[in-house]
């Protein structure tokens, strides 16, 4: 219950409070020897149930020591991408790499958009974490064609202003008859 405790604690508090609200909607039971034991007992299982599951967290990190994933993307010439690289797509790149782990326990603020090395945490525990290095790189071929398509672009823009000065010409010149 806020503002008076945890699971486990022995609080005091007025009699019409505790027996009327508190122990009718069953957040609460009478401190006697024998509760009071129990909820120490509970308390320590439930201690060395989280201890457990912290070396098992631990234990996992270790699979993503030096792991490392690369995206090949279609990115432009500053380096942006067309499109992004988000948790779902390192979670597919770290699976396809034998290591397991769900989406919701990649912790990527916002999708990755420009090429680069970037460190992205996996939660594995809420006191485990991991870092795995993701690499960003830009598909060469990409940037070749676009370069390639503006170097050609402003030759094309001119030729076909070249044509259409000529087409005004003509549909100025009165129409011959005869």
């Amino acid at each position: 219950v806020e503002a008076l405790g945890d699971v486990g604690d022995v609080v005091e508090v007025a009699d019409g409070y505790g027996m009327n609200h508190l122990i009718p909607k069953g957040f609460a039971i009478h401190a006697t020897a024998n509760s009071v034991r129990a909820a120490q007992h509970e308390h320590m299982l439930r201690e060395a149930q989280i201890q457990v599951a912290k070396r098992e967290s631990e234990k996992e990190a270790e699979k993503f020591s030096g792991s490392e994933v690369e995206f090949t993307v279609l990115a432009g010439e500053d380096g942006r991408l067309f499109g992004s690289v988000t948790n779902r797509d390192i979670e597919a790149a770290l699976a396809e790499k034998g290591i397991e782990v769900s989406r919701k326990k990649i912790l990527l603020e916002e999708p990755i958009r420009r090429v680069g090395e970037f460190k992205v945490s996996i939660r594995l525990h809420p006191e485990v974490r991991a870092d795995v290095k993701v690499l960003v790189l830009a598909d060469e071929a990409s940037l070749e064609e676009n370069n390639s398509a503006d170097r050609e672009a402003p030759e094309r823009d001119g030729e076909e202003a070249d044509v259409s000065s000529s087409d005004k010409v003509r549909k100025e010149q009165p129409a011959a008859t005869g």
